[in-house]
Order: structure tokens, then sequence, then C-alpha cells
């Protein structure tokens, strides 16, 4: 009888169990979809709650990228002769001081304005590749996608003269 009623006891007891924890196990899997859903959803929060100095950079970058059409008319025209007989046009307007446009290898090439410490005049085209580096003495073209000069020692009429001064 003790046999009998001790059967009875864990055949209930499992049958009461085994419900039980299938949807233990089953709350268990919702909970990971849930929270696998959760962490997806929160993902984009945190990349914009973790906007930097940096990421704000980059995202001005990304703006930058699609710069448009360089727009030549009624800019002001300087010619530089460079090192190893590269020539470069920049056309630049008095009243936009943000952009400026250059013409390289027949190609006219529209470059944004990015700030410096130094005061160096660095105009950049990041689809393009392109940076124009300008100071009082010479101004240089680099190349930033492959990481090189492109033309160097660049000087325009005002810039030679200044330099002849100087001999």
């Amino acid at each position: 009888m003790k046999k009998l009623l001790c059967a009875f006891l864990l055949i209930g007891m499992s049958s009461a169990i085994a419900p039980a924890f299938a949807q233990s196990s089953t709350n268990t899997k919702d909970a990971a979809k849930k929270s696998a859903t959760k962490t997806v959803k929160k993902a984009p929060a945190k990349a914009a709650a973790a906007a930097t100095p940096a990421a704000a950079a980059a995202a001005a970058d990304d703006e930058q990228e699609d710069l448009g059409e360089a727009n030549i008319e009624g800019s002001t025209v300087t010619h530089y002769n460079c090192e190893l007989g590269n020539k470069i046009t920049t056309y630049s307007n008095a009243g936009d001081d943000k952009y400026m446009a250059i013409r390289w290898q027949n190609k006219v090439h529209r470059l944004g304005r990015i700030g410096t410490s130094t005061g160096a005049n660095r105009f950049e085209n990041r689809k393009a590749g392109l940076v124009w580096i300008n100071i009082p003495s010479k101004a240089m073209l680099l190349d930033s996608k492959k990481g090189q000069q492109l033309a160097n020692e660049c000087r325009n009429p005002d810039q030679v003269k200044a330099q002849a001064a100087k001999s």
C-alpha cells in the first residue's frame, strides 16, 4: 500500500512538474527572443547616445562626401605652378570661404574647408581623396586615399614674388 501511494505521488508530481518545466522552458525561450530583440533595438540607441566629437566629425565627413558639382562662374581664379611641371588652378569666391574648387588633371573638384590649429588653409574632398593645403609660402595637393603627394611646392605669382624678395 505504501508502495502504491508513493507511486501515485511520484506520478502525480511528475505530471504536475513536467508542464511547469515545459512552460518555464518556453518562457525562457520567449525571454531569450525578447532580450535578443531588445538588444537589437537598443544598439542604435546606444550608438546615438554615444555621439562624441569624433562621431560628429564623422557625420560631417559623410555630409562632406557629397559636395556636389563645382560652380566656378564668377570665381577668383589663381594659377599655381608646382614642381615637376604640375599646374593647378584654384577657384574661390570672396563671399564663401567654406568651399573652393581646384582643377587638377583636367577635372574640377569642389573642396570643403577643414579647420586647422595652425592657421593653414586646408580644403578637402574625401570622396575624390584630395586635400589642398595652402600656407603663405607654398601650397600642396595630397591624395588622402593613397597617402601620397600629388603636387608639392606649388606657388602662385604672389608667392613667387615673395620668395624672390626673400632671396
